[in-house]
Order: C-alpha cells, then sequence, then structure tokens
C-alpha cells in the first residue's frame, strides 16, 4: 500500500515538470531562488542539501549528524554522485562533510558544484525525473562507513 502511494506521488511529480521545469532542472538553476536563503543567512553556499522536515524521525544518529551545519545550496553528496546515489549513501557523504569541515574542503566542492553542474551529472537519478522519497534507515549504526 504504501509503495503504491509512493509510486503515486512520484508519478504525479513527473507530470507536474513541464518542458521548461526539465530544462531548468536539467541545468540546475532551478535552485537559484534558494540564493535568497543564503543572503538570508538561512543557508550556505555549501553544506548537506535540505531535505524534507518529514524526513527528521527516519535517520539514525550518524545520519542526523547533517543537521548539525546550515544546508547548502551545493554539498559533498552533490559532486560525488548527486541524485544517482542512493539515500544510504547520500546520508553518509554528508555525515563526512560534517566531519571533514573546513574552508578548504567548501573550496573544492564549490569548484566541483561547478563542473558537475556545467555537465549536467546526476541531475536525474537512473532515467527518473524525480528523487524517489527517503523511508528511513535499516541500520542503526549509521551504514557504510568511509575512510
Amino acid at each position: 500500500m504504501a509503495a503504491e502511494s509512493e509510486l503515486m506521488a512520484s508519478q504525479s511529480d513527473t507530470n507536474r515538470l513541464t518542458p521548461m521545469g526539465r530544462v531548468l532542472r536539467k541545468l540546475s538553476l532551478d535552485e537559484l531562488p534558494q540564493l535568497w536563503n543564503v543572503v538570508k543567512g538561512d543557508m550556505s553556499v555549501v553544506g548537506p542539501r535540505p531535505l524534507l522536515i518529514d524526513y527528521l524521525p527516519l535517520y539514525n544518529p550518524r545520519q542526523a549528524t547533517r543537521h548539525t551545519v546550515r544546508p547548502g545550496l551545493t554539498g559533498f553528496a552533490q559532486v560525488n554522485g548527486r541524485n544517482t546515489t542512493t539515500w544510504a549513501t547520500r546520508l553518509e557523504l554528508d555525515a563526512r562533510y560534517v566531519e571533514m569541515f573546513s574552508l578548504r574542503q567548501d573550496i573544492l566542492i564549490v569548484q566541483k558544484s561547478i563542473v558537475v553542474v556545467f555537465l549536467g551529472r546526476g541531475v536525474n537519478p537512473d532515467g527518473a525525473e524525480v528523487m524517489q522519497p527517503f523511508q528511513g534507515s535499516s541500520s542503526l549504526g549509521g551504514g557504510t562507513r568511509w575512510g
């Protein structure tokens, strides 16, 4: 039953995308309004991408560390696969970003982001036009440990 409602929700999101919306998404221009949030101080240029508030109870403790820094327009997960990675990988990359937080790291992420956006890499997960919703982690330890 839940899988059916998720499928219906993703199909309605796909149906909502106009041809112009697809172009804006492909070029990542749909993110430009978030610059206002950076100016206001609600977001950073670099940090874990903001996710739905509905996901808060679904994070394991390691994944929840992503909320110890401001969300960003771009982040470590976006330059390492973007939407083509699994939720577990994406959230692990967010946790690694928090652990490695530095100005040097942020500069490298901005540089890589320019390349990723210019090449249009990782915008759509496996040919889909929208990401599947996060369902939570079955692992209490945070999934794969990197490095």
